[in-house]
């Protein structure tokens, strides 16, 4: 995180204001289901649920983080709805282990106030049926949705379609660094080019309830 702030610094862009920091941490893979402990093995230590979430928290007071992406194991629904009670009204947390695009389980993350936004991957529920009732379950929530590409994409660009189909207000596809990552942005300033004056660029309107 000090690396990208620099970065961000040395860009000419102050950080928290112009630019700020969404983490993807992929917390499953950090989970031991056996002794229900988050390994830090860089740090050397291993945290509880309720010791994660503190993590976050002091991250969240440290920089200026706004999306917290799988911050925690897949399955551990309790410290899911501590961290978003913690910090939900502050960040963004977003569900995609925990949700995979299910609309069940993105009605039991509702009801428990598991997280407050959704990634969408279509290809992860396997049907527009299914992607379109879970995020229209999650917007009429008061829920965000951000639409994402999937790890060895194409230069297939359908999901910059959704993303303004769907009105997610967001897309995650990555640095325009590769040719699968560039087709997406592209097609979105075609939408843009097509709109004309009925598109409208959220920016950190997206962010907010």
């Amino acid at each position: 995180v000090e690396v990208i702030l620099e970065a961000i610094e040395k860009a000419g862009y102050k950080a928290g204001e112009q630019v700020c920091i969404a983490l993807d941490p992929a917390a499953s893979e950090l989970y031991d289901e056996e002794s229900h402990l988050y390994n830090l093995r860089k740090e050397g230590r291993k945290l509880n649920g309720e010791q994660m979430v503190d993590f976050w928290k002091n991250w969240v007071r440290q920089y200026p983080i706004v999306s917290i992406e799988d911050g925690l194991a897949q399955d551990d629904w309790e410290s899911w709805k501590l961290l978003t009670k913690e910090i939900g009204e502050k960040v963004q947390i977003v569900g995609d282990d925990l949700l995979v695009t299910n609309p069940e389980r993105v009605r039991r993350a509702i009801k428990e106030q598991a997280c407050n936004a959704l990634l969408v991957k279509v290809n992860q529920i396997g049907s527009l049926t299914e992607t379109i009732e879970a995020v229209e379950t999650c917007q009429r929530a008061g829920w965000r949705a951000v639409t994402s590409h999937r790890s060895g994409e194409t230069e297939d660009s359908t999901i910059a379609d959704i993303a303004v189909a769907l009105n997610t207000g967001q897309i995650k596809t990555g640095a325009p660094a590769r040719s699968d990552r560039v087709a997406k942005y592209n097609q979105l300033l075609r939408i843009e080019a097509d709109l004309e004056d009925d598109a409208e660029y959220a920016g950190w309107n997206a962010l907010k309830y």
